[in-house]
Parts: C-alpha cells; structure tokens; sequence
C-alpha cells in the first residue's frame, strides 16, 4: 500500500536522523513550509508551481526521487476538483466593489451647484460685454521660450524590463534596490508584467515557462520545469543563481 507524499518525506527524514532546522539551511524552504509538506497541509504553501518545486527539492535532498514525487502530487492532488479550485482562486481577479448609492447621488449634486454657480458668473459678472478685452490663454507659454519635451522612455536612467507568461508559472522580480516589483505571483498563460525600469534586477521562476525582454532584448531562458533565477546587471547581461540566490519574495 502506498503511503502519501508527506509521510515519504518524513519518513526518510527520520530514516536519516535530520531535524527539520538542517533541511532549512540545506535547501532554503522554511520550516512552516517543510510541516506543512509532511502534514500534505497544501493551502499553507503559496502555489501549485511552488509547491511541486519545494517536493523536488525537499527529496532531492533527502535522496528520493524529487522527480516522481513532484508528478505524484500534480496527478494526486493538482488534478482533483480541490485542488483546481485552489488555483482557481489563486488567479481569480478580485471584483471591484460598487460606490454606495448615496456618494453618486451626493456627487452629482456638487456637480449641479458648481454648475449653477459658473452659470451665474457668466451672466452677472461686472465687465462690460460691449468691452472686447484681449487675455493671454490660461497656461500659455511665451513662443520665445523654448519648452523641453517630456522625457522619453529610452532617455530614463536604468534597465527596461518587460514579462509575458508562455504557460503558468511563478514570478518573483526584485529591483536594484531589492523591492518586489512582481511579489511572487503566478502568472497564467498570456499574462504580462511590465515595463519596469532599475539600474539591476534579481528575478526567480517557477519554470522556464516565461518569457522575458530586457531593453526590447528577448533573453534566453532554457525551457525547464524546475525553478531558475538570474541577476540582471547594469549591462543588462544575466547571471544564473543557484537555489540559494534566488528570491523567494517569501
């Protein structure tokens, strides 16, 4: 008889005498998460893609195979109607809520008071109508005056950064700063993120399910269903991160 993906885990974890504090530091996954493996208590981990990237992990680490696990947990539990139901509401956009009825009554009549009072000026106002007086636009500018124009896109300071999601995956963008810009989110097939601009960026995925263009530049990701993650410098050249480099947004 088969027994679950949690007690696999623990079960090889006591076979080996390790402490759930040795499996943090070796793999990087916090403890609360490492429970709630052990425990299959899924709705305390952040995601589907995740949650099969800390099981490969997890056994990997243990010398299980992370592999068959990971596959284990998206047919066993991924695919059941719970499960589905999960991600569902992991993506399901939050309705806007409607304005109380009586702020839109109220705004209408300030609406209707300035108008009557702007009405009133017109018609009461002290110049003489027959009096043609000449006024400079509100706003005009002398055409002797050269006016910078707006600075473009291309002419701001720092790396442009764009994301669009080839299939679902999880994201997770830091500034140069170390500011989530995307604060590990899954993104669904199609979705976009971005421009974002900084003088670096760190960024973590799921999967290689993304794709991703720096300056207008696509960067080559390798097609992988286990996490990647890329420091992305001044230059806009990417550099890999290990397991432990890569932010979590945790």
């Amino acid at each position: 008889m088969d027994i679950g993906i949690g007690a696999t885990l623990r079960e090889a974890r006591n076979r080996r005498k390790v402490d759930l504090s040795e499996v943090e530091a070796a793999t990087r996954i916090r403890i609360r998460y490492l429970r709630a493996i052990e425990g299959e208590d899924w709705d305390v981990l952040p995601g589907d893609v995740y949650i099969r990237s800390f099981i490969r992990t997890y056994a990997s680490y243990l010398g299980l195979d992370g592999e068959r696990l990971a596959d284990d947990y998206r047919r066993s539990v991924a695919a059941t109607p719970a499960g589905a139901d999960a991600a569902a509401a992991i993506r399901r956009p939050v309705a806007p809520r409607s304005q109380p009825r009586g702020r839109v009554v109220a705004a209408a009549v300030v609406v209707a008071l300035i108008g009557l009072i702007v009405g009133i000026g017109l018609f009461t106002g002290d110049e003489d109508p027959a009096v043609t007086v000449d006024r400079e636009p509100s706003g005009a500018v002398n055409a002797e005056e050269p006016v910078a124009p707006p600075p473009t896109r291309a002419s701001q300071p720092g790396l442009s950064l764009e994301l669009a999601a080839t299939a679902e995956v999880w994201v997770c963008v830091l500034d140069g700063r170390g500011e989530p810009l995307v604060d590990g989110q899954i993104l669904t097939e199609g979705a976009q993120e971005g421009p974002f601009r900084s003088g670096s960026f760190t960024v973590s995925f799921g999967n290689g399910e993304v794709s991703m263009r720096i300056d207008g530049k696509e960067a080559e990701i390798p097609a992988t269903s286990s996490p990647v993650g890329y420091a992305i410098g001044e230059d806009g050249g990417l550099e890999p991160l290990d397991d432990s480099e890569r932010p979590t947004c945790l």
